[in-house]
């Protein structure tokens, strides 16, 4: 309806697309004061938003679209002279107007951001008054500054200009104007402009920072003098990021944060963990000097450690948590909103006030590494949101030996990344700490008004190379040159303090050697540091227990009926789509006893099991809701009106919560999220499902580096679930394997389980063993496809409520052990075409045992299955991944431990193979028969 309106007004008057510009800054001025523009104008932009004497329901923001609509009707030139029916005042007015938002747009380009002052910005000309048709002549002239928030209607344009200059093009560049909400445009720019982003600190403010940046500076000169030559990754060049990070915590704490979660990798981390959480010097420098308890695991270097503490702040204490993160510079981002997002949940916190995540990045990585865009994109969806992320970049303009941007990226800051999620991104000069601490507060207060993530990069430098022993100057010799001659911002900032009156030279001194002293005294140098309290989770229920303790797993066929009747339950008026319709009709006549269990109602079973006894359930993948194969529709779709029901949420008055998302296009930031959140969250089942198990491949890095070897380097419980479908079903080389051999690979330590469960009774108990057994280390399922419908993998009610798993299954037909003469060992889908091949052969002589955990490998249970065999010689592991892949290679030592001595074990599979399979189903179809029968042959 608008905009019908709008193009028969503008069809019919004299605004043609060349005075586009002229009109719609008369309308921005229009906007925030009616008064700013001609009586005329007034009156017709008064009639705007009417027709027919009713108002329109329409946002200012899309009558400005349809003003840029209309403009692409006629060449988009620059306005030269004044529309008929205009002054010439009001057009030198609009250039005025022009004028404040070309410094809004662009002020950053000329902004004093660069430490060194190396940067060579171009030449911006929108930023020039004569650009605009305004020179010095106007200068005294008053004009209405609009929407510009100093404080005063009208303003000499030299004055205006100047004030111009000292909010957006001072040390610090804002971007903001990228953003399309008007509502966080206006509030950013009444924060920046009305105290010209310089504002007013208090002396104690001041003192504060300059003990920070003493702290910063004494801790790297101390370890330097003290451990020459040892890597230390330091800080020296972004020293303000100390007080920075000592003042977020503290707004934050002030504005009701109880818990602050910080990534960051290794640049600058020492100095984070001894000056803001408080990690004790002497403990550092032990790890300096080599020192190591026999008790701990592998270890890890000491600036990839993790810590915990507790941090006075005016609003009472807060958290602190710094993640422990992995050479991978920038995946422990989504780990740390993950756990973020577990704390939020426990404390029943829906819009992220409660716990604040910071991530700290480096300017090469934050714009080279694909995981950053990976979690930008999940800060605003549903199963990933937080309530905002503050994102730092200490931003040394040098990655490694990169400087040159256009070797290091494609684009003129390493921060534009954040304009996917239109984040408002704050460059501010790490010299002038002042204003570091200006956009520190008003990054915290933006993300708490906004519930969005916002950006800061410290434009700073790096004093040494990437590491202490390396030689800068050998790829960098200009830049290097700078920094050997620059100084401190220590000293630089003592120096503006001494010269403001603040603080005297014998002060500052004082301040030097009272830190120095502190150090060489080995204690606690945060005078904000306080001993943790109840902030963390409490995970001392699972330590110290390993796979053999024992739980108590079963329910009685009356609970699991009882469960079953609610799964089932959905409103009569819900409108099902007819397949999934019929699906909870059979759901219904097995939870009755009329049929046996599938997989999807046998695991739906173990799902509200596990809430009926009030923990919390989180499953994520990318089709987690319906299940990729159609098996689960744990969530339901009213084909009328597309609402949605879970009937997991409705199974008791007193369950545990339950969600299920179906996740953003993503494997590497979504699985490491949920790594995140199951470190946070041990009361919780956490599972991340893959579409196809191979998919697992794009997060190869969180399996390796996290899950795997987590608790090993850092002593880190995680309870994750992978649900990985495997299977060889003739789909071609990407959607068979869940690379099984890989995860075998990296087993070691009891470090995680590996189960291939073949029967819907079997992924029932696992599921509860998880949560029920009170231990917790990652588990990975390779789950099937083609078992979720097969004929012969269903179960009882009977099988479920016996309660535990079996890590063997021994031979299920009933035949004479004594006949056997060959003893055929298998997991997975495999079985199934063995047993129907063997029963169709009407073979007694051959005995199927599959071995549904390969790792921890059952080794007793295997012995008390095997021990009817003991006169077999010949044994055979059969599988159908190729002889190079599969369980093959990495566990068949176990396999030789459990079989008799001096007996004979060979392979029964697919040939070595450089892919996981074949794509033509007539080949896999034949490979798949010759394996089945070389395992079911008996050699003469």
């Amino acid at each position: 309806m608008l905009e019908s309106v709008m193009k028969a007004w503008w069809d019919s008057s004299h605004m043609a697309g060349g005075n586009a510009a002229y009109i719609e800054e008369l309308y921005e001025a229009y906007l925030d004061d009616p008064k700013s523009v001609s009586e005329q104008w007034r009156e017709i932009f008064d009639q705007l938003p009417k027709v027919n004497g009713v108002e329109l329901e329409s946002k200012h923001s899309e009558i400005r679209e349809q003003f840029r609509a209309m403009a692409q009707m006629g060449p988009m030139s620059r306005v030269s002279a004044a529309p008929a029916g205009s002054s010439a005042s009001d057009l030198k007015q609009v250039k005025v107007l022009q004028l404040i938002n070309a410094y809004r747009f662009r002020g950053h380009q000329h902004a004093n951001l660069d430490p060194l002052g190396l940067w060579k910005q171009e030449r911006v000309r929108d930023l020039e008054p004569s650009h605009h048709e305004l020179n010095e002549s106007d200068f005294d002239t008053i004009f209405n500054v609009g929407s510009y928030a100093i404080g005063q209607e009208t303003m000499p344009l030299g004055e205006l200009f100047k004030s111009l200059n000292r909010t957006y093009c001072g040390s610090v560049g804002a971007e903001y104007m990228h953003i399309t909400n008007t509502e966080q445009k206006r509030w950013l720019q009444q924060r920046f402009e009305s105290v010209q982003a310089q504002p007013t600190l208090s002396r104690d403010t001041k003192v504060g920072i300059l003990k920070g940046l003493v702290a910063a500076d004494g801790m790297e000169k101390y370890l330097g003098s003290k451990f020459p030559g040892a890597k230390r990754f330091s800080l020296e060049g972004g020293d303000a990021l100390i007080p920075m990070l000592k003042n977020l915590i503290s707004h934050a704490g002030s504005n009701g944060a109880k818990e602050v979660v910080v990534g960051m990798a290794h640049r600058g981390r020492l100095n984070v963990l001894v000056n803001v959480l408080g990690k004790n010097p002497s403990v550092l420098f032990d790890e300096f000097a080599g020192k190591h308890d026999e008790s701990l695991g592998s270890g890890d270097v000491k600036y990839h450690a993790g810590y915990s503490s507790d941090f006075a702040t005016p609003g009472g204490n807060v958290h602190l948590a710094m993640a422990f993160n992995p050479s991978h510079l920038e995946i422990v981002n989504p780990v740390v909103i993950g756990s973020v997002r577990a704390r939020l949940d426990r404390r029943d916190c829906k819009d992220g006030s409660a716990v604040l995540p910071v991530t700290i990045h480096g300017d090469a990585a934050i714009a080279g590494q694909g995981v950053v865009q990976e979690t930008f994109n999940m800060s605003q969806t549903r199963g990933f949101a937080v309530g905002g992320t503050v994102r730092i970049v200490i931003n040394n303009q040098v990655g490694f030996t990169t400087s040159k941007i256009e070797d290091a990226r494609s684009t003129q800051y390493c921060t534009d990344i954040a304009k996917m999620v239109q984040a408002p991104i704050f460059h501010v000069n790490a010299d002038d700490p002042e204003a570091v601490i200006f956009v520190t507060n008003l990054a915290i207060d933006y993300r708490n008004t906004f519930k969005r993530d916002v950006v800061i990069d410290l434009v700073c430098y790096r004093r040494h190379g990437h590491n202490e022993a390396d030689e800068p100057s050998v790829t960098q010799p200009l830049m290097y040159k700078k920094v050997k001659k620059h100084p401190v911002a220590r000293q630089l900032y003592a120096d503006q303090l001494m010269a403001e009156g603040i603080i005297e030279k014998h002060e500052v001194e004082k301040l030097v050697s009272d830190y120095r002293a502190a150090l060489d005294h080995g204690a606690c140098v945060v005078d904000e540091w306080r001993p943790m309290t109840e902030h963390s989770v409490d995970w001392s229920p699972f330590i110290g227990h390993d796979w053999d303790t024992e739980y108590d797993g079963a329910l009685s066929l009356d609970k699991l009926k009882e469960l079953g009747e609610r799964i089932c339950h959905f409103p009569e008026e819900f409108a099902l789509n007819s397949r999934v319709k019929k699906l909870y009709q059979d759901r219904a006549a097995m939870i009755a006893g009329d049929k046996k269990l599938d997989w999807g109602c046998a695991e739906l079973l173990a799902y509200a099991s596990i809430v009926d006894r009030g923990s919390r359930i989180r499953i994520c993948g990318q089709d987690s809701g319906r299940g990729t194969f159609f098996h689960r529709h744990a969530v339901l779709h009213n084909q009328e009106d597309g609402q949605t029901y879970m009937p997991l949420q409705h199974v008791s008055d007193e369950q545990g919560p339950i969600e299920i998302y179906d996740s953003v296009l993503s494997e590497e930031a979504v699985m490491a999220f949920e790594y995140g959140y199951s470190t946070a969250e041990p009361g919780c089942l956490t599972v991340w499902e893959a579409q196809f198990g191979d998919f697992s491949n794009g997060a190869q890095v969180v399996i390796d580096q996290f899950l795997s070897s987590g608790e090993h380097k850092w002593g880190r419980l995680c309870g994750l679930t992978l649900l990985l479908p495997h299977g060889y079903e003739g789909q071609g080389p990407e959607h068979s394997s869940a690379r099984l051999e890989r995860f075998l690979q990296l087993c070691a330590d009891h470090n995680w389980q590996i189960c291939v469960p073949s029967t819907p009774a079997q992924v029932y108990n696992m599921l509860r063993r998880q949560m029920v057994r009170p231990m917790r280390r990652p588990l990975i399922v390779m789950s099937p496809k083609s078992l979720l419908r097969h004929a012969q993998a269903t179960s009882s009610l009977e099988e479920l409520a016996e309660g535990q798993f079996k890590n063997v299954i021994g031979e299920i037909d009933d035949m004479d052990a004594k006949k056997v003469k060959r003893v055929v060992m298998c997991s997975g889908k495999v079985f199934y075409d063995l047993l129907d091949q063997r029963r169709k052969n009407e073979q007694d002589d051959v005995a199927i045992i599959r071995i549904e955990q390969l790792y921890p490998f059952p080794h007793d249970e295997i012995a008390e299955v095997l021990k009817p065999y003991q006169h077999v010689k010949d044994w055979v592991w059969c599988q159908e991944e190729p002889q190079n892949q599969g369980a093959w290679y990495c566990s068949q030592h176990h396999f030789y431990a459990a079989i008799p001595q001096g007996t004979k074990l060979t392979y029964a599979g697919r040939s070595a193979s450089a892919s996981p399979a074949v794509g033509y189903v007539s080949l896999h179809n034949q490979q798949q028969k010759a394996l089945v029968e070389d395992a079911l042959s008996i050699k003469k």
